[in-house]
């Protein structure tokens, strides 16, 4: 059996979730928070994206699984956005060593959804 690297694994805890709203068709702006995530982000080691989805995985650290959704919503993009422990040995401690993280991203999230909405209007 082949594991999608797409996928959760089986031990894995939300530690935050997010939305934002942007204008703008779902597709560009999928493409447009691809593009920037995948120039490099503090937390992520591997990106991962499915275009027909508009998904996106932004993985590292030993615990550390940042997930991105476009969803259409009316005229303009909704994006979500969940940090996830996905540590499979100590799993408690991820939440421990994720701590920064999950204390920093409201601030984070909101510069991205700033970022996206900069490239968008520039296209």
């Amino acid at each position: 059996m082949t594991v999608n690297p797409l996928d959760l694994p089986a031990k894995h805890t939300v530690l935050l979730s997010f939305a934002g709203h942007l204008e703008g068709a779902p597709d560009d702006v999928y493409a447009a928070l691809a593009k920037r995530l995948a120039s490099g982000d503090e937390r992520g080691d591997h990106f991962l994206a499915d275009p027909a989805e508009r998904f996106i995985v932004v993985q590292g650290d030993w615990w550390y699984r940042g997930e991105y959704r476009v969803l259409p919503e009316g005229d303009a993009s909704r994006i979500e956005y969940e940090i996830v422990n996905v540590a499979q040995i100590a799993h408690w401690a991820g939440a421990l060593a994720g701590g920064s993280v999950v204390r920093a991203a409201p601030g984070a999230f909101q510069r991205l959804l700033t970022d996206v909405e900069a490239t968008l209007d520039r296209d």
